[in-house]
């Protein structure tokens, strides 16, 4: 017979169990479901609700059952339908009549509220970690190419000239904000919902202070309803994830550009790279593909949560089973991908001669122009003007601005001198942007030496 079926007259038909079970998927939760029972235990014997002695048994067994799963010695089963039955069910086998005393004075409702916080809490700092790790690659690559001069874009349209350094500081930042979240996303979560019960709390003397303290939380649930129905942490978690594919993604699609013949910016370590079945010409970058795509997969996990939810009513509901399968996927497919776009990163070879090729073509420079034609006392919008004119002009005549002659530049204006060179080299024009925020090499090294040092 189920543990819960006393008012059953009949058993659950074989498909309904399979249909019913989570024990598929919510196993990995096994060491945060002992971790949350062993301290409701103890608090049960502190308050005297069970016996001191019945409570030490308890917590001992089910520190036994954590070593026999992760020696491989348990199995489980779909009949005991999920994680937190199939553990208990386990203890009563062990124990007796002694486990059948865990359960008092709280419900799966609450338990599974409590797992699903403490597995997320402890994924949540194994993904700060990758996200770390990923910045110092970042940080080195950036460190190595501070001088290295690209083109920057809009639009995907040469602008202006920046560095790779600078360029690849932008993902610095994304991942920076990512950690944020996840920080921000830990307050909010670290609040336990133990001793909400199935909604309405319990008549039992809990201390629920005691098991937030034996468990790391910052405090307790202070709605029963709320406790038990809250999937706003998930939600949230998947939101962090979905964020740190976005960035990802962005940074997925650059390196596929890069790498391309046409652009030629990099070129992926071959350990990182795939052929073609057919044309041996090929290196394709499957790695920055596969995040891109898979970006798609994580979203998707978001909005299946948020379509789940919208409509349920208070307070738990069993639709709320399929909270783990989403955010289950979501996390491992972000796991998947940060070490191995890591990896990617790490090894790939900047060709610098390249890039510099690039940004000085596209007059990158043409901003630089009319700034200068400002220092010299033009209206803005009026240099503006004279620089598109500049633009048209060696469109025209197949020639870019850095090559015109002096003759040329008074053609279009009276204040251009022979400093006009200097102020547009490219090196010029990056290293001036030294405001905060900007490309140039002492600001940049600046950025760099403080997350270092951070």
């Amino acid at each position: 017979m189920k543990l819960w079926g006393g008012r059953f007259s009949k058993s659950t038909d074989a498909a309904v169990d399979d249909f019913n079970s989570s024990i598929r998927f919510d196993s990995r939760m096994y060491k945060q479901d002992i971790r949350g029972s062993q301290a409701h235990a103890k608090m049960l014997g502190k308050q005297g609700i069970i016996p001191e002695k019945d409570a030490e048994l308890i917590v001992k067994t089910l520190g036994e059952i954590l070593a026999d799963i992760e020696a491989g010695k348990v199995e489980f089963t779909i009949d005991a339908e999920d994680i937190h039955m199939n553990i208990e069910t386990i203890l009563i086998e062990r124990i007796g009549d002694v486990g059948k005393r865990l359960h008092t004075g709280r419900s799966r409702n609450d338990q599974v509220a409590l797992d699903n916080k403490l597995y997320l809490r402890d994924e949540s700092e194994e993904l700060k970690s990758m996200l770390e790790d990923l910045q110092k690659i970042i940080l080195e690559l950036a460190e190595e190419n501070l001088e290295t001069i690209m083109p920057g874009y809009t639009h995907l349209q040469k602008a202006q000239p920046i560095t790779f350094a600078h360029h690849i500081m932008a993902y610095y930042e994304m991942f920076s904000r990512d950690l944020s979240r996840l920080a921000d996303w830990r307050k909010r979560m670290n609040i336990l919902p133990l001793g909400s019960g199935a909604l309405a709390g319990t008549t039992y003397p809990l201390d629920r202070a005691f098991v937030a303290e034996q468990l790391d939380f910052d405090g307790i649930t202070r709605n029963s309803i709320d406790g038990v129905s809250d999937r706003d942490f998930i939600c949230e978690f998947a939101f962090v994830l979905s964020m740190v594919m976005v960035h990802l993604s962005r940074f997925s699609e650059e390196i596929i550009l890069w790498s391309s013949n046409e652009f030629g910016f990099v070129t992926l370590d071959d350990a990182y790279s795939t052929g073609s079945s057919i044309m041996p010409q090929k290196k394709n970058p499957d790695v920055a593909e596969l995040a891109r795509g898979k970006s798609g997969r994580v979203f998707g996990s978001l909005m299946g949560l948020l379509t789940m939810l919208k409509g349920l009513p208070l307070a738990y509901n069993k639709d709320m089973q399929e909270d783990k399968e989403q955010i289950f996927d979501a996390l491992d497919t972000v796991k998947m991908c940060l070490p191995v776009f890591g990896g990617m990163l790490a090894t790939m070879k900047i060709n610098k001669d390249v890039m510099l090729i690039g940004a000085k073509g596209g007059f990158t420079n043409a901003t630089d122009v009319a700034d200068y034609l400002v220092k010299k006392g033009l209206p803005f919008r009026d240099a503006h003007a004279v620089v598109g004119k500049m633009v048209a002009y060696c469109l025209d005549t197949n020639k870019v601005i850095d090559s015109l002659s002096m003759d040329e530049f008074k053609v279009f204006s009276e204040l251009f001198d022979e400093d006009i060179y200097t102020a547009i080299s490219l090196e010029t024009c990056v290293n001036l942007r030294k405001i905060p925020g900007g490309p140039a090499m002492e600001t940049m090294k600046a950025v760099i030496e403080g997350y270092k040092n951070k």
